[in-house]
C-alpha cells in the first residue's frame, strides 16, 4: 500500500505554460502559487452529481429522437488508484465533438454540420470494481486556430470526480494511430513519451460488438508512476 504521495508522478502532467499551445502563455501563472487551506466542507462535500446519474446517461446515442450520424463506438475501462485497485463510485463525465468535429457550443462556428441527434455529453458512475462504460460516436478532427493549419486529433474529454468538489481531475483520451499526433501541441505538452501513451486508448476486439460497434479501452490512473496525465495537476 502506498503510504506517501508519490511526487515523482507530477512529472507526467503537462506544465501550465506550454508556449507551443498559445493560449497558455496568457493564462498560466507567472508567480509561484500560494497554497490556500481548504475547509472541511471543501474536502468532504458536496458529493457532486453522483446521485443524479440516470440509467441511460452513459449512452450518447439514445439521448434524442433519432440516432446520431457517425461511427458508433464503445469506450470503457477502469478508474484506478496508484496501486492498480479500482476506485468505486467515481463520477465519470465526458464531452466531445460530433463525427464532423463540431461541438454544440456557441464559440464553435467552424463550417462543419451540427447533428440534431447528438449533444456530445454523458456521465456514468463506476461500479464496485471501478469499471465504467460509455456508448458514443467517434469524434472527428477539427481546426482550432492555434497555428497555421492547426487541427486537433480526434479526442474525448474526461472529467473524474471523487466525493468532494476539490477532487475533480480532467484529461483527454485519444485514438490509436492518429496521424495528427506529431502536430498537436496540446498532446505534446506532455513531454514524457510513456506518459503521452497513457492518454491513447487501446482497440479492444474482445469487447467489440459484432455488426454494431467497435470498442476502445481507456483506464484512468489517478496518481503514481503510471498516472494518466491530467490538465489540472501541475
Amino acid at each position: 500500500m502506498t503510504l506517501l504521495y508519490p511526487l515523482q508522478s507530477l512529472a507526467a502532467h503537462p506544465p501550465r505554460l506550454s508556449p507551443a499551445y498559445r493560449s497558455t502563455v496568457k493564462r498560466s501563472p507567472q508567480k509561484p502559487l500560494i497554497p490556500i487551506r481548504q475547509t472541511l466542507s471543501e474536502l468532504t462535500g458536496p458529493v457532486y452529481g453522483h446521485e443524479t446519474v440516470r440509467e441511460h446517461d452513459h449512452d450518447l446515442t439514445i439521448q434524442h429522437k433519432g440516432e446520431p450520424l457517425g461511427e458508433r463506438i464503445i469506450v470503457h475501462g477502469h478508474v484506478l488508484d496508484e496501486d492498480g485497485r479500482g476506485v468505486p463510485n467515481t463520477l465519470v463525465e465526458l464531452w466531445q465533438a460530433n463525427a464532423c468535429g463540431r461541438y454544440v457550443h456557441v464559440v464553435d462556428q467552424h463550417p462543419a454540420p451540427l447533428d440534431p441527434n447528438f449533444t456530445g455529453a454523458g456521465r456514468a458512475q463506476t461500479d464496485a470494481s471501478g469499471y465504467y462504460r460509455f456508448v458514443t460516436i467517434k469524434p472527428g478532427a477539427y481546426p482550432w486556430g492555434n497555428h497555421h493549419n492547426a487541427w486537433r486529433p480526434a479526442h474525448i474529454h474526461f472529467s473524474v470526480f471523487g466525493h468532494s468538489f476539490v477532487s475533480r481531475l480532467v484529461t483527454q483520451m485519444y485514438f490509436p494511430g492518429d496521424p495528427l499526433f506529431p502536430f498537436d501541441p496540446i498532446f505534446n505538452s506532455v513531454t514524457d513519451e510513456k506518459a503521452r501513451a497513457r492518454m491513447i486508448s487501446s482497440f479492444d476486439l474482445e469487447n467489440t460488438q459484432p455488426e454494431w460497434a467497435l470498442c476502445y479501452r481507456f483506464n484512468i490512473v489517478l496518481r503514481g508512476r503510471n498516472a494518466t496525465p491530467m490538465e489540472n495537476k501541475q
